[in-house]
């Protein structure tokens, strides 16, 4: 059996559905699966058993013999959540005791992290580990995932296998459930969609023009065939970047968005709110050397990806119309 976490989420159900196109078809679903809004993430996926979060620890103990991997997804994933002890518990706490969980019965660990680790960048997005007792996230939902990194590594006791990655910023279908946190393709595209415009935040520093600043975008389907080609390789061990390695500028992703709904480019910047002003990130770009030196993935130009993702978004407003 193959444990996934958040499996209802956005993710997690991209994972669950990869997983089964390879053959993987014993897959044990962990989450909340009493949100409506989250039901069409999984209600058709292939699946073994579906296990509600608050139970999974007793199902593993009963059923660990039966495990052969386990990729810890859920979380809470607001980086606007200002409650530390709910993030302290479904974040950092639960996260530990699925790790010694992994560590008794012997199961191997992928989990997320995330690039807010980083902070505001100025130490740079190296995941070699020299620099991480430097990082100062910027948010405590960042906060949430550094600790548990640091606990990690300075785990005496370790599963067979664990590997850790940041996830930089991850778009594709079934996010809408994530409301404000879903991409910004999946914003743009409702926005322009509804208005013909799309706003962009200005640029407060005087060296970075309005819509110059920049993000490291990966598409879902990339994401899940690197997680499935660590599962498939033991041997990689660590904490681990998880983006393109080539970050692009909100301008250049207007423009790919309004190309893929064949329209012309309207932009318009505007002030952004005070309380995002101090946890605002002008660049990420996820340094893949590690990661590169272990495995060789070709990832999807965004053009491709945000094309195919607005042709789904497309077809989903089509049909809420009829």
């Amino acid at each position: 059996m193959i444990v996934i976490t958040g499996a209802a989420g956005f993710i997690g159900s991209h994972l669950a559905e990869g997983l089964a196109k390879q053959g993987f078809l014993d897959l044990v679903l962990v989450d909340d699966f009493s949100k409506l809004e989250k039901k069409g993430n999984w209600s058709n996926l292939v699946y073994q058993e579906l296990v509600h979060r608050d139970e999974f620890f007793e199902w593993l103990n009963s059923n660990h013999k039966m495990v052969q991997y386990i990729f810890h997804l859920g979380a809470r994933t607001n980086t606007l959540e200002q409650d530390e002890e709910v993030l302290n518990r479904l974040n950092f706490e639960y996260s530990k005791k699925v790790w010694e969980m992994c560590v008794r019965f012997g199961i191997p660990l992928c989990y997320a992290s995330s690039a807010a680790t980083y902070g505001d960048g100025s130490l740079g997005f190296n995941d070699d580990l020299s620099t991480i007792h430097q990082l100062q996230p910027l948010n405590p939902y960042g906060w949430s995932k550094h600790r548990f990194d640091l606990w990690a590594i300075e785990q005496k006791r370790k599963p067979v296998q664990w590997v850790g990655l940041k996830f930089f910023n991850v778009y594709g279908n079934r996010e809408k459930h994530k409301g404000r946190m879903a991409s910004v393709v999946f914003h743009a595209f409702h926005q322009i969609a509804l208005t013909n415009e799309l706003k962009l935040f200005k640029s407060y520093r005087e060296n970075i023009l309005d819509g110059e600043q920049k993000r490291d975008f990966i598409y879902v389907k990339d994401l899940v065939l690197m997680m499935i080609s660590i599962m498939t390789d033991r041997k990689i061990l660590g904490i681990f970047n998880a983006g393109t390695g080539h970050a692009r500028t909100f301008n250049d992703l207007s423009t790919i968005i309004f190309q893929a709904m064949g329209l012309s480019k309207k932009v318009v910047y505007v002030d952004m709110p005070e309380g995002l002003q101090n946890q605002y990130q002008y660049f990420t770009e996820a340094n893949m050397i590690s990661f590169f030196k272990k495995k060789s993935l070709i990832f999807t130009p965004i053009e491709n990806g945000v094309l195919e993702y607005v042709e789904m978004l497309q077809k989903e407003n089509s049909s809420s119309t009829l």
